[in-house]
């Protein structure tokens, strides 16, 4: 009888005293919503919508066009996130959302090679993306449906990144 009693016991035990020891994911999950259309521009002027990354996985920063220290870290690991994904790169996109008047130097488009660089100053997309201080402050994670679904702290962990990105890219059965 106790025997079969035991898992019974357990589970009861297990539910009403254990807690669970959190989450497995490094990143913050937020509330997953679809991201607004909105038409936005590159900074070659030729028009971008976000809808045109659907079916890929989407790494997003905003910061100002001159991107300093903080930015092209930012840009950095993104892009080593991906290149380290392998096979699997070919699913994850990387967008700089500008926020103002700024065009990014040359060598910004040279180095971070393959991230769309997008205007998207006094845009609605951006009063969509919440931040808990500053938007800079965040790299973003948009799935493959464009629903916002997950942002990185400040100071940002790459290897605590590629671990996310690692089992969102393995579980998921879009992109």
């Amino acid at each position: 009888m106790l025997l079969m009693g035991a898992p019974i016991i357990l589970s009861y035990l297990l539910y009403f005293l254990g807690t669970p020891s959190g989450s497995v994911n490094y990143g913050e999950l937020m509330e997953t919503k679809p991201l607004p259309e909105a038409i936005l521009h590159r900074i070659d002027n030729t028009s971008f919508s976000i809808n045109q990354l659907r079916g890929k996985w989407v790494l997003l920063v905003i910061d100002s066009g001159v991107c300093e220290e903080s930015c092209r870290k930012k840009l950095y690991y993104m892009r080593q996130v991906r290149l380290s994904q392998k096979t699997e790169m070919q699913r994850i996109e990387r967008v700089l959302l500008i926020d103002d008047d700024r065009i990014p130097e040359i060598n910004i488009e040279k180095e971070f090679k393959g991230t769309w660089l997008i205007n998207a100053k006094n845009n609605k997309l951006l009063e969509a993306i919440p931040a808990k201080v500053s938007q800079h402050d965040h790299i973003y994670v948009i799935d493959p449906l464009g629903n916002l679904m997950m942002r990185f702290p400040k100071d940002v962990d790459p290897s605590l990144m590629l671990k996310d990105l690692k089992r969102l890219l393995k579980i998921s059965q879009i992109g």
